[in-house]
Formats: structure tokens, C-alpha cells, sequence
């Protein structure tokens, strides 16, 4: 596993050092363990990166390596090791870093040939999940994101921030500390950051969310999150000169954790980032806000059954063609826009895509198979980018040029369209040099050789000469010395020992020249030499040397030229990113039949023939469409009743849906779509344990439900299913019905809710409220068998077919048959739910058996529920006082 030369500095089998004794190669480890002691250290040992001690194991175990153990601590005990060879780095670097960890890169930082004793290492990078730039470790076009939180509790406020240094994006914003983990869970929703950054000294219950809802969580140091720390590094970043001209100015904790964030992917790296050119704030206050919930319950990002996209939303409308694209796909589809005028300048851009076919296809041709040009670009700014990496960039110049000609001689071009076609900059100074300088098909290492041209550089052209000819001239001598000496196995054969040598075999010893000098013997001959190879060998080894070094000298030259055009290519990148989104937006809307929404700035809601789009697009064909309509101050609450399995849900998931394609600024899956634009959508569906918190179903539904009736607004939507089933029927009952009298209140607007139920009592509160209207989704039943129709109608229903549906899940025939007996029974009055039974825990059946003496005087609970303000109190004080009445009730 390990590299033998490396053995006398590790002190391990074969060394003579005592045990006990740290050799100075062990202290170099400890040494930078004790700078890194979060990273696993891979320290460079010859041809091999080792691991020591814990890492080791750690290494042997993620890895599925051999773990050895050579040498010894000062304590005697052995040193647990595991190697990776160094030109496999990259491979194992990938499943650490997928795996959570860090890994710090200690290299060896001067030549060992010219090294006086041990050879300098130093740790040259640090490798994290949230501050991967290499090509190699990235292993899907998603962004990839370092998370940084800074809670400023004296001011009572969070800062959040967001950087991928891979494509040079940086966000930040402020959320109020009352709101911390719905805000912090939202955006983490959003964002999916690989790795959460926080100041050391942080409160346990943050830290504690924070592990529960990220996958790694680390503590820095307090003077990384210094308001003085962030305005300098951000100044110095983008050339600043006043912290007041920030981009994040009056912001100071949002300021502080993009500091952090900026520091610590600058101290991971070694290195300044400079093609991170500026932080944008990510304007919660502009936007539809999806908090975590809700992008959950909608499988907009992730599906529920597994956590991929597979099923979701943006995997059904993702017709886009580039990395740059899909990225900006998913970034706009969890966070759409509030205002109707920007909505309407992307729809614009969509709307013409739609009716310039010819324009569209020719851009999709254009741009099919385009490099993720963002990734380059940080690349080369940060200086890894890979001979390969700059020829695509080349190629890609002629797609850049082609696309833009495709735009020259139309007219009337949409805003969004225009602003991004003026992206696009012209690099053909750079894309020729590279054509010149770089061969057509170069090896991914410019350490291998073989990267320039012949005829660019008359240094390596003549070294080349040099090498070819030296070794066609070996060849050429070889022949010689086989006709000379009459030995026709005769050999001129090198190793990186002894350099080039003739090889006798002992049965050919006999012929050999008295010019010939010993070199070597060996088991089956011996080994030779003679002055004019020797001679030839100082050449080509000098020549072949300097080849390598030259080639990387050439390379780093070019790649400097491309670093000065890295703003360029960030701006091509991202008008290419846009100009794919609206094509692919054309094409999912052409291919899906999607129409125009008519976005206004009023409650209001008006869907024809409605369907949700990712159902229709997996059955493909059979869709019943329905319609939709809200207004905060008419119909606006929609109380839902009806079978199981009729479509409820799926409705509800649809109008949700379609209010988020269109605010992102996409066509949505209806005929005709009016929308009123929605500040929230809130979403109550489903139900599952918390456990990792300990809450349980009902408690989760009550906690989610809180935060709806906290914060829903006239202008929001709430999309409520199955309230209180998660407790008694008596329960569930009144709190259903104390909800849907809150939100409908006593103003005369509120938000714009669609409440599914199976309380199929609840449907009477359509006589109370006026502001709320019962439908139902229709169903046809024969003597023999329930249909489906799909098909919302107006009014009520009192069925909800559940045994009908457990029939069709493949309930056992017995049960099914039994359920229907009982249902009889009970529908005939024959039996009664539950039996005779002396005492409730419900309050309103409490028995009160044969005592007259409590017949006579008055019932405190009675009294106290006939003094309740119903219409005064909020849900969540309804469930205390039912808390309470119930407690007396067990207790008398």
C-alpha cells in the first residue's frame, strides 16, 4: 500500500528508529493535525497520500482500504496507516468529501531529489463538501453551496449567507431571530447547502437544529464573524473602497455571515477567488416565499418517497439544455416573484420563444451539449482549470458567435432576451490562442506532456528534436551493436535506476567488446554500458526533463491569458444560462400545452380546466382538468369534501402549483389562468413523526398549522388537508372548524385557502360564513362497483367510500365484507359506534349516571363552555382550553 521510499521518514517496519521516537516526518503530521483538527489529513509520502491514527481508521473504513500499522507512538503503541496512491487523488478525495468529510491536502513542497534531510510539507488545501471547485469531485451540474449563519441576538436578527465557489455565486439576507428555524430551514430548503458554518459559542439549541437539518455542521472560530473581518474581506474582494457602498450595507448581520463565508472558502483554498465579483441579497420581501414545508409537501425540489427529483415539479418542466440553465431552472422555481411587471418581462421572453419557432430550434441546436462554462471559469480563475477544460472553452466560442448571429436580424426582441444576448462577449483573441497553442485532443494533466503544439514554442520544438531524435537514435545504435557483435538478442533497454544500459544474456557473454563497461548482473546476464550512450542519456534526460517543465510554463502562461477574460465568461455563461431557461420554458409549455397566465396585482384566483403537472405528464393522457376559483373577498375559502381517492389532494397540489409556475414566470397546465398574486402559499398535507425531535404526527400538524395561522396574509394561499386527524374525532372536529372561523374571520378579506376534509359535519359552517363554499368531487356508483369522475362539482357530501378504497387496496375479503356489515348496522340504527360505555373522555359526553343531586345543580363545565367567546379566541387557545375541560372531565 505505502510507497517503500517513504519508510525511513515514517519511522516503520524496516527504519531503525527506537519506538517511542517521532521520527520528523510523524511531526510534520501532528504538526498539521493540530492546524487542521477537523480535516482528515492526506499527507503526501512519495507516491502515496497516507493517513495516520484516527484518520487512518477513519480512511480504511469509508474508503474500503487496508488498514496497516507501522511505526510507533511515544506510548509504544503501533501507528495505525492507510495509503491512496497520489495519481488516484482525486477518486478518493470524491467519496470522502460525499461521505461529509474534510480532508486537508499536506504536500510535499520542495523536490525530494534536492532536499537536504526531510523533505518540507505543508497543507496547500483543504477540501470540504460546501468549498468544492475541482472538476472531479463535482459530480452533478447542481450548485453547491457553503451555508454561513450568524444569529445577532442582540439586535434580534440572523444573517444568512450562500457562496458556491464553483460558479462564483454569492447571496446573503437577514431573517428576524423570532422566525430562526423556519427561516433557516427554508432557505436551507432552497439552497441545499453541502456544509453550514457557525461561530463557535453558538446556543445548543441552534447547533442542535442545525445538525438535525444540515448534514455537516462545523463551529469556527468567533473572530471569523466580526462585522470589522466581513467589511474588509468583502471590501478588498470587490474593490471597495467604503463598507457603506457594500452591496450588503445596512445589513450588519447579513454582512457578517457573508464575511464568514467568504473568509472561509478563501481560507479552505489558498487562495482569493477572485472571480467571486460580487453578493447579491437574496430579497425575501420580493419574493413568493416556499418555506420548507410547503417545498416538501409540493415535491417541487425533491420528491418525499427518496429525496431526488425524479416526480417533482422542476423535473417535469426541465426541458433546458446547459448546466447554466438548469441551475437557474431551479433557483427561480424556489424563489418566484411578487411583482407583476418582472414576472410579465419573463413571460414575454417565453411568449416569444413560443412563436418564433425557427428562432427557437436554432438556439436549442445552438446550445445542445454547451459546457458548464461557469464551472470553467472558476476553474481558471482559481487556476486548476485542465488543458481540456480550455479547449472545450475554445470550442464553445463558435456556439457564442452562431448564437448570436441567430438574434441579428430579429427584431422586437423581449427585454429578458435583449439584456441577455448583450451578455454575450466576444473571446476570440483568447479561443484562437488556445486553437494554436493546444493540441486538439490533450491528456486532463498537464504534468503528463503532450498539451502544445508542435510550432508554438521554438524552446519545446527543439527539446522535442532532441528527445525524438535521441531516442531514434538509440534504436539506431542498438541495430549497430547487433551487427557489430553478432549478438542478435542484444538489448538497449532504461530504468529510472540505472538510465538506459545494453543487455548481454550469460549465454552471449563470451562475445561481448572489451569497449563495453560493466554495469550490472543479473540473474540472467549483464548489464553494459558504452561512453557514446552514456552521453546521449544526459541529453535526452536533460531535454526530456525540461520538456515536462516548459510544457507546464507554457500552459500556466495561457491559462493566465484566460483568467483576465474570466468576467467575460462568467457573463456569457450567464446570458447563455437565460436565453436557455426561456427556450426550454417554450419547449415544456408547446410539448405539456401549457397557456399564458394573466398575472394582476389582487386577491384574487381564476384557473380554467386546471391540471397538475407532473400527475398528467406520468400518466401520460386521461387527465381530468378542473376549475379554480378563489378571491379573498368572495369565495374564499373552498371546503372540499368527498370519496377517498377522488382527487382531492391532487387538485389542491395543482392550483398550488400552478401559482408557482406562474409567479417564476413560466406558462402553467390550464386554458386560461388569471392570478392574483400570492406573497406565501402555506401547505398542511400529509402526516409523519418528527421523531429525531420527539413530536409526534399530530404534534407536527399542530406546529405547522401554528405557523399558517401566525402568518398567512390577504394575499396569501393556504392549501389545508385532513386538519385534526391526527387526534379524536370530537377534537379534530372543533379544531377543523375553529381554524376555518379564524381564517375567515371577521374582515372582509382574507387568505385564499382550500380546505379538504372528511369532518363531512364541517359543511354547514357554509351557512355561517359567507365567505365560504362547499363542493365536492363527484362519483358515480352502480350496484356493483364506485366510479371516480375526478371531477369537481359545487355542494356537499356526506360518503367518503373509504371501504371501498381499502377494497381496492386488497384489504382481505373478510374485513372488507365485515366493514360493510357494520356500516349497515350503524347507518340503521341497529348498533352504535363504540358501544355502551359509563364514561367519556370527550367533554360534551360526559355521563352524568342516576345521581340527582348532580342532575339538580349546574355543571361547571357546562357553565365554562357556555362562557367561551368562540369567535373571540385563536386555534391555538382552543386547543388549551380543550386541554383543560378535558383534564377536569377525568378528573371531577
Amino acid at each position: 500500500m505505502s510507497d517503500p521510499a517513504a519508510q525511513k521518514e515514517t519511522g516503520q517496519k524496516g527504519s531503525t528508529e527506537k519506538p517511542g521516537k517521532i521520527t520528523p516526518a510523524m511531526q510534520q503530521f501532528y504538526d498539521a493535525k493540530k492546524q487542521y483538527p477537523d480535516c482528515v489529513i492526506f499527507f503526501r509520502m512519495g507516491d502515496f497520500y497516507e493517513t495516520f491514527c484516527d484518520d487512518a481508521r477513519i480512511c480504511a473504513r469509508v474508503l474500503d482500504i487496508t488498514l496497516t500499522s507501522r511505526g510507533r507512538m511515544p506510548d509504544g503503541q503501533e501507528i495505525p496507516l492507510a495509503g491512496v496512491p497520489y495519481h488516484a487523488l482525486d477518486t478518493y478525495l470524491s467519496r470522502m468529501i460525499s461521505k461529509g468529510y474534510k480532508v486537508a491536502i499536506c504536500e510535499q513542497v520542495e523536490d525530494p531529489k534536492k532536499a537536504k534531510g526531510i523533505v518540507k510539507r505543508a497543507v496547500v488545501r483543504v477540501v470540504t463538501p460546501g468549498t468544492v471547485i475541482d472538476a472531479a469531485l463535482l459530480s452533478t451540474e447542481k450548485a453547491r453551496y457553503l451555508m454561513a449563519v450568524y444569529p445577532d441576538l442582540k439586535k434580534k436578527r440572523v444573517g444568512l449567507s450562500f457562496i458556491d465557489i464553483s460558479i462564483g455565486d454569492f447571496q446573503f439576507t437577514e431573517i428576524p431571530s423570532q422566525d430562526m428555524n423556519d427561516g433557516i430551514r427554508s432557505e436551507a430548503a432552497r439552497y441545499h447547502p453541502s456544509e453550514c458554518i457557525v461561530p463557535e459559542g453558538t446556543g445548543e439549541d441552534l447547533i442542535r437544529f442545525l445538525h438535525l437539518a444540515l448534514s455537516l455542521v462545523s463551529s469556527q472560530n468567533p473572530t471569523l464573524f466580526t462585522q470589522e473581518s466581513a467589511e474588509e474581506a468583502l471590501c478588498r474582494q470587490f474593490g471597495i473602497k467604503e463598507p457603506e457602498d457594500l452591496p450588503c450595507a445596512g445589513y450588519p448581520a447579513g454582512t457578517i455571515a457573508a464575511g464568514a463565508a467568504l473568509l472561509y472558502a478563501q481560507k479552505t483554498q489558498f487562495d482569493s477567488l477572485s472571480h467571486i465579483r460580487s453578493v447579491h441579497r437574496s430579497d425575501i420581501g420580493s419574493q413568493l416565499v416556499l418555506d420548507a414545508v410547503t417545498l416538501r409537501n409540493l415535491e417541487v425540489l425533491q420528491n418525499i418517497r427518496d429525496r431526488t427529483e425524479e416526480g417533482t415539479l422542476v423535473a417535469t418542466i426541465d426541458m433546458t439544455l446547459t448546466p447554466m440553465g438548469r441551475r437557474l431552472l431551479r433557483r427561480r422555481i424556489a424563489a418566484p416573484l411578487l411583482d407583476p411587471g418582472a414576472i410579465n418581462r419573463r413571460l414575454d421572453a417565453v411568449s416569444y420563444c413560443i412563436d418564433r419557432s425557427a428562432v427557437r430550434d436554432e438556439v436549442r441546436t445552438r446550445i445542445h451539449r454547451f459546457p458548464d462554462l461557469e464551472r470553467i471559469a472558476g476553474r481558471v480563475s482559481y487556476g486548476n482549470a485542465s488543458p481540456r477544460d480550455l479547449v472545450t472553452l475554445a470550442s464553445a466560442n463558435e456556439s457564442v458567435k452562431n448564437l448570436k448571429l441567430v438574434f441579428s436580424t430579429e427584431h422586437d426582441i423581449p427585454e429578458e432576451l435583449s439584456d441577455a444576448i448583450a451578455g454575450i462577449r466576444d473571446i476570440t483573441p483568447l479561443a484562437d490562442i488556445i486553437t494554436k497553442a493546444i493540441v486538439e485532443d490533450p491528456p486532463a494533466l498537464v504534468r503528463k506532456g503532450g498539451v502544445i503544439q508542435d510550432g508554438y514554442h521554438e524552446e519545446l520544438d527543439h527539446l522535442r528534436t532532441i528527445s525524438r531524435n535521441g531516442k531514434q537514435w538509440i534504436a539506431d545504435l542498438e541495430q549497430q551493436e547487433k551487427e557489430r557483435t553478432g549478438i542478435k538478442s542484444l538489448k538497449i533497454k532504461y530504468n529510472a535506476v540505472f538510465g538506459y544500459y545494453i543487455e548481454i544474456t550469460k549465454a552471449n557473454l563470451a562475445s561481448v567488446p572489451d569497449d563495453y563497461e560493466r554495469r550490472q548482473t543479473t540473474a540472467n546476464g549483464e548489464r553494459y554500458t558504452v561512453p557514446a550512450l552514456r552521453e546521449m542519456e544526459s541529453q535526452i534526460a536533460t531535454a526530456d526533463e525540461r520538456l515536462l517543465s516548459l510544457e507546464e510554463e507554457i500552459f500556466k502562461e495561457i491559462l493566465e491569458l484566460a483568467s483576465k477574460e474570466v468576467p467575460a465568461l462568467q457573463e456569457i455563461a450567464h446570458a447563455i444560462g437565460k436565453i436557455d431557461l426561456y427556450a426550454g420554458l417554450a419547449e415544456a409549455a408547446l410539448k405539456h400545452q401549457y397557456v399564458r397566465p394573466e398575472l394582476v396585482d389582487e386577491p384574487t384566483l381564476l384557473i380554467r380546466e386546471g391540471r397538475h403537472p407532473v400527475v398528467e405528464s406520468s400518466i401520460g393522457g386521461g387527465f381530468v382538468p378542473n376549475d379554480a376559483e378563489l378571491s379573498a373577498g368572495s369565495d374564499q375559502i373552498l371546503i372540499i369534501t368527498g370519496a377517498n381517492m377522488a382527487g382531492k389532494s391532487t387538485y389542491m397540489r395543482s392550483v398550488a402549483l400552478s401559482i408557482i409556475l406562474a409567479q417564476m414566470g413560466s406558462y402553467v397546465p390550464a386554458t386560461y389562468a388569471r392570478v392574483g398574486v400570492v406573497d406565501r402559499i402555506f401547505t398542511r398535507v400529509g402526516a409523519f413523526d418528527d421523531l429525531a425531535s420527539g413530536q409526534s404526527t399530530f404534534m407536527v400538524e399542530m406546529i405547522e398549522l401554528a405557523t399558517i395561522l401566525n402568518h398567512a396574509t390577504e394575499r396569501s394561499l393556504v392549501v389545508l388537508d385532513e386538519i385534526g386527524r391526527g387526534t379524536s374525532t370530537l377534537d379534530g372536529y372543533c379544531i377543523a372548524k375553529a381554524v376555518l372561523e379564524h381564517l375567515h374571520g371577521k374582515r372582509s378579506k382574507g387568505p385564499r385557502c382550500l380546505f379538504a376534509t372528511h369532518f363531512h359535519e364541517i359543511v354547514g359552517i357554509e351557512a355561517d360564513l359567507k365567505r365560504v363554499r362547499n363542493c365536492h368531487f363527484a362519483v358515480k356508483e352502480t350496484d356493483k362497483d364506485v366510479i371516480f369522475l375526478r371531477k369537481l362539482v359545487p355542494g356537499a357530501t356526506d360518503r367518503s367510500y373509504g371501504i371501498h378504497v381499502a377494497q381496492l387496496a386488497g384489504v382481505p375479503a373478510s374485513v372488507v365484507t365485515r366493514s360493510e356489515e357494520l356500516m349497515k348496522r350503524i347507518m340503521s340504527g341497529e348498533d352504535l359506534m363504540g358501544g355502551s360505555v359509563k364514561r367519556y373522555t370527550q367533554m360534551i359526553l360526559l355521563d352524568a349516571g342516576n345521581d340527582p343531586v348532580r342532575e339538580s345543580r349546574p355543571d361547571p363545565l357546562r357553565e365554562e363552555l357556555r362562557s367561551l367567546q368562540v369567535n373571540e379566541i385563536t386555534p391555538m387557545q382552543a386547543l388549551t382550553i380543550l386541554s383543560g375541560l378535558q383534564e377536569k372531565a377525568r378528573h371531577p
